[in-house]
């Protein structure tokens, strides 16, 4: 991961932001992490992926064995 200090990170906001799209930049002040400055995509990912959002297939075939299963299912709950 690439690192800025505040004050470049301040005076070279363009370059920032474009070195952002390719991987997450760190941003310190005083050798302290201050901040990362990442892509609107890695940041849905990374969202996506905090909420837990499965894979449409997985939620597919997961459906889709919950019926196929369903009786046996029901037995063992009992």
């Amino acid at each position: 991961m690439k690192s800025f200090s505040a004050s470049d990170a301040k005076n070279r906001f363009g370059q920032l932001i474009d070195m952002a799209q390719a991987e997450p930049v760190r941003v310190q002040r005083q050798g302290r992490d201050v901040a990362i400055v990442l892509s609107p995509e890695e940041f849905r990912r990374m969202a996506e992926a905090a909420r837990g959002k499965v894979n449409p297939a997985v939620e597919r075939l997961h459906a889709d064995s919950a019926k196929r299963w369903a009786s046996v299912y029901e037995a063992l709950a009992k």
